[in-house]
């Protein structure tokens, strides 16, 4: 399928590995010019080589260099039209282990960060009439994941910004999304669970294709979705068993 974004101008946040750089490829694949970021100079230079990407090192942790990033990114490529929100998450630990002092900390990385990027970009988008916004979040929004309790806050703080967003932009031409992964098999994950991610409760019984997400967040970005907004969207191969 032609997703209608070949020459579009894609930032995609923290894509060095895992599922930003899924989404990276996905874009690229599909003829979008796309500039990256990651942390670390020598893993951003190697990731934007393999993917055909500008990139650049931008500290997401902190959510004026966030902001930049966007910016230097809409500079290096001379526009904007596509913004994939990633970031690195918080430390794992469960509520009654994390110390209070930990949620700034938490809430700079996972919902203050992912703002400014957001913020740095509508306009560009509502000048031109034409945006896509897709933000990779968690399943833990839906469902806590016990050992994830800043995470679980933060990211779901973050939703509620991204629904409000969708309604005030959606006449811009500019759709506001947001994926849910579940388990995928990237170094996330690893860190969290090691050799024994807690599978048995998935009724694909198994962990995602970061390749296959990647194509979700692509197909969000498409000239086909154009009428899909406000969505949360769990990619969990059947986790999240509540009705609504």
């Amino acid at each position: 399928m032609d997703l209608g974004i070949y020459g579009r101008k894609a930032a995609v946040a923290a894509a060095t590995a895992g599922l930003g750089r899924a989404a990276a490829a996905a874009l690229t694949a599909e003829g979008v010019e796309v500039t990256i970021c990651g942390s670390d100079e020598e893993r951003a230079h190697d990731a934007g080589v393999e993917l055909g990407a500008d990139w650049v090192v931008a500290d997401l942790t902190d959510p004026q260099a966030a902001a930049g990033f966007v910016e230097e990114a809409r500079s290096i490529m001379g526009g904007l039209d596509i913004l994939v929100v990633n970031g690195p998450g918080p430390a794992p630990g469960r509520v009654t282990d994390v110390p209070p002092e930990a949620y700034q900390e938490a809430l700079d990385r996972a919902l203050l960060a992912p703002v400014h990027m957001c913020l740095a970009a509508v306009p560009i988008m509502r000048e031109q009439g034409w945006g896509r916004i897709v933000a990779i979040t968690s399943l833990g929004v839906r469902q806590p994941y016990m050992e994830l309790a800043l995470s679980n806050t933060a990211r779901t703080g973050f939703t509620g910004f991204l629904r409000t967003l969708a309604r005030e932009v959606a006449r811009d031409g500019i759709t506001v999304n947001s994926v849910q992964p579940g388990l995928h098999a990237t170094a996330r994950v690893a860190a969290v669970y090691g050799d024994n991610p807690p599978t048995d409760d998935i009724p694909a019984g198994r962990m995602g294709d970061p390749d296959d997400f990647g194509a979700i967040v692509a197909f969000l970005c498409s000239t086909q979705a154009q009428y899909l907004t406000g969505a949360a969207i769990p990619v969990d191969g059947g986790a999240y068993q509540a009705l609504l």
